[in-house]
């Protein structure tokens, strides 16, 4: 048991799919998905390329609606919202896209500072001082200090991350999506990138939820995960039981997972 079971308790849970199944033109992408997310809980979506991850992520959003069953976020039922209360979700669940989707003519300061704008701009009480200051204070935690003047062109990939998930903190969510953090980055930026989520999951304790392919993120992060197989929920719970779950295909990703970390 982990200490955001204790934490959690029998309270509802912040997230929860039920027997969600969604389809695009004749391919089903998700078959009868269901799953939970415990207020201050990260649970990894784990699975090959393809399997639906990330469209479980847009449901989540409400980018997505499924064609059967519920998907709901703090105990309110999002698949069945309308833009407008859709919008007041997406304050307070953020995502980190693979892409960062930075603004390219913002330097890294102003990105991470786009959302307190847009709070001062709905009403919130924020001076030019504390906007600055709390960008310096994300900047920082991120390890990205003194690089506030820096274009997003001029980041690797990994560091586009780094100020993404900067700037999704900025909005003060109380869940956070993280879609495939690590793809398209070297191994060590790779650890770098894990590292920097775990620590700010302790620092934080914001609900979350990871897409990732990758089994050695999937160690270092998860409370609990979910294995998609073909659409499915081929299984849903702790790292520990996972590998010591017999399925066939479960062992074989797990398996051909540590080869390729292995090859040279």
């Amino acid at each position: 048991m982990t200490d955001h079971d204790n934490a959690a308790g029998p309270a509802e849970p912040y997230i929860k799919f039920v027997h969600v199944s969604k389809s695009f033109d004749d391919q089903t992408v998700l078959r009868d998905v269901s799953f939970d997310v415990r207020r201050g809980e990260m649970v990894v979506v784990l699975g090959r390329s393809g399997v639906g991850k990330s469209v479980t992520l847009k449901h989540i959003l409400g980018f997505l609606q499924p064609d059967a069953g519920q998907v709901f976020v703090a105990g309110v039922e999002v698949s069945s919202m309308s833009e407008a209360e859709l919008t007041a979700v997406r304050r307070r669940v953020t995502m980190v896209f693979q892409s960062g989707a930075l603004f390219d003519s913002l330097t890294v300061g102003e990105n991470v500072a786009y959302p307190l704008r847009e709070q001062a701009e709905r009403g919130f009480d924020q001076g030019e001082d504390q906007i600055q200051a709390r960008v310096d204070e994300l900047m920082s935690l991120v390890e990205l200090a003194g690089m506030r003047d820096v274009l997003p062109a001029d980041l690797s990939t990994g560091m586009k991350r780094a100020v993404a998930i900067a700037r999704a903190l900025a909005a003060e969510p109380e869940a956070i999506l993280y879609d495939e953090p690590t793809t398209m980055v070297d191994p060590l930026m790779a650890q770098t990138i894990g590292d920097l989520i775990l620590k700010l999951k302790r620092q934080t304790g914001l609900t979350s939820v990871v897409v990732t392919h990758d089994t050695k993120l999937a160690r270092k992060l998860a409370d609990r995960l979910v294995f998609l197989l073909e659409g499915r929920v081929a299984f849903f719970g702790a790292m520990e039981e996972m590998d010591a779950c017999q399925e066939p295909v479960i062992r074989d990703f797990i398996e051909l997972d540590e080869v390729s970390f292995l090859s040279p």
